[in-house]
């Protein structure tokens, strides 16, 4: 072969190199998410966004080695078809925020692996098998512990000590076990400390009002907000009837007591985000759901709004004061 064609057909065999290289390279991976919140919500922007950083500084970028396809909701239903569009895009992995989305996400495939964020009762609610052994394609982070609904009642009872009537506020539809959960660790402390218990299942924004302003009417009454998709989505609403009935309420995020809740006790939910990344990355790299068990909370945090216990006149006692993590003046 003369010099010039062998210097030829090396050039052409590097050439052609790349091209091939790249045709080898594997498929970008392909996240799902589906948050059931109006995009708007800064509060649902923040879990997302921290979400994102620590998959990225687990090694996974958006646009880069990762597709992220993200749905927003309305917050109060409708999201059949969000799950099903993500669906139809068979991602890697799915991650799905609430009792109702993961619902909605497992009727529609038990392949796809979906990792579950703020979900309160995922045996009870047929999501897995056992905490520790969860036994199909989902798997995730729960947001309770056993003596919450008592934690609650006892918070109540601190700040305000009247307090003999709680009205339990749920949605009708997206509370897990259709609101019975929260309801059983509610009532199992009720009794022992002479407080009667009340169930208030909602579903819009006008029998949120309607029935809150109708149980203002007892004396000595209060209201415990448990976690789901439609109390969370209409928190803003919630407050302000509270506020305007004049209701002590207990909340189970910090963000509420911030804006405007009177105390809350519960989980930091941009940390559960953030935990969470860490399920869809082992997955990302080969891992099953069924491999992973169920995470329970770590922690919990007290936050106590004082500008809004001094408009129902109420003294936060010091004692409570000192054990809160967080304190809004």
């Amino acid at each position: 072969m003369r010099r010039r064609e062998f210097i030829t057909l090396i050039s052409g065999a590097a050439a052609a190199w790349p091209l091939g290289a790249r045709a080898q390279q594997p498929a970008m991976k392909r996240i799902g998410m589906l948050i059931p919140y109006e995009q708007s919500d800064t509060e649902a922007q923040t879990q997302v966004a921290a979400f994102l950083e620590e998959l990225q500084r687990l090694g996974w970028t958006d646009g880069r080695n990762v597709q992220v396809h993200t749905r927003w909701g309305d917050g109060d239903g409708r999201i059949g078809t969000s799950v099903k569009a993500l669906v139809a895009l068979q991602p890697d992995v799915i991650l799905a925020r609430s009792t109702a989305v993961t619902a909605a996400f497992l009727k529609e495939t038990r392949t796809i692996p979906i990792v579950f964020v703020i979900v309160s009762d995922p045996v009870g609610d047929g999501f897995v098998a056992t905490m520790s052994h969860p036994g199909g394609n989902a798997t995730g982070f729960t947001n309770v512990e056993g003596s919450l609904g008592s934690k609650w009642l006892e918070l109540l009872k601190e700040i305000t000590p009247s307090t003999s009537h709680v009205a339990v506020v749920f949605g009708r539809q997206t509370s897990p076990g259709g609101g019975s959960y929260y309801l059983g660790l509610i009532q199992n402390t009720a009794a022992s400390i002479a407080v009667k218990v009340t169930a208030i299942p909602v579903q819009g924004a006008a029998e949120i009002e309607a029935t809150i302003n109708a149980f203002a009417h007892e004396p000595n009454a209060a209201l415990i907000v448990t976690p789901d998709l439609t109390t969370s989505s209409h928190r803003e609403l919630i407050v302000a009837v509270a506020a305007r009935s004049r209701l002590p309420a207990i909340y189970p995020f910090p963000y509420v007591v911030r804006e405007g809740g009177l105390i809350s006790y519960g989980i930091d939910a941009t940390d559960i985000y953030r935990r969470a990344a860490t399920y869809v990355d082992r997955i990302l790299r080969g891992e099953r759901p069924e491999q992973l068990a169920v995470q329970a909370p770590v922690k919990f945090q007290l936050a106590i709004n004082l500008k809004t216990a001094k408009a129902l006149g109420l003294d936060v006692p010091p004692t409570l004061l000192a054990r809160a993590d967080e304190v809004i003046e």
